[in-house]
């Protein structure tokens, strides 16, 4: 399991194709990619639940 696992960035499309949500431009995607980044700068810890339950 990575971190993207549990990300709140992390989507999925109508096809259940899994995805990260953030809008990168070509050089940001190729950095995180490529594994530059020691971890991925967009990570954000939760999920759709943990939305919820500060809503509540």
């Amino acid at each position: 399991m990575n971190e993207c696992d549990n990300c709140m960035n992390l989507c999925t499309d109508e096809d259940n194709e899994v995805y990260c949500g953030v809008d990168m431009d070509e050089d940001e995607y190729r950095q995180v990619a490529m594994s530059r980044f020691k971890t991925c700068p967009y990570y954000r810890p939760g999920n759709e639940y943990d939305i919820v339950k500060k809503q509540i």
